[in-house]
């Protein structure tokens, strides 16, 4: 498995579990769960599946009601995603 291909799926583990944490605001785990489904289509170039799914996240990591540790956790996921869009 290439780096890339590994930094897509640590991304994706993470997005799961915000996607299933019950105390995250629903909103939010169904935006974590689009884009983890963004970083699943193989039919894209993985720059363009981390820049698919980085635009969905920056959008609800401002969500006021996004609870601080998830927050942390998205912005966690935009910075492995950030070093996917650069390669």
């Amino acid at each position: 498995m290439s780096e890339t291909e590994e930094k897509l799926e640590h991304a994706r583990n993470l997005l799961m579990m915000v996607a299933q944490d019950t105390t995250v605001p629903r909103n939010i785990r169904r935006a974590a769960k689009e884009a983890h489904q963004c970083l699943l289509n193989q039919d894209e170039a993985p720059s363009v599946r981390a820049n698919q799914s980085i635009s969905i996240l920056d959008e609800i990591s401002q969500d006021p009601n996004c609870p601080p540790y998830a927050r942390t956790r998205i912005w966690e996921i935009v910075a492995i995603l950030e070093t996917i869009k650069d390669e």
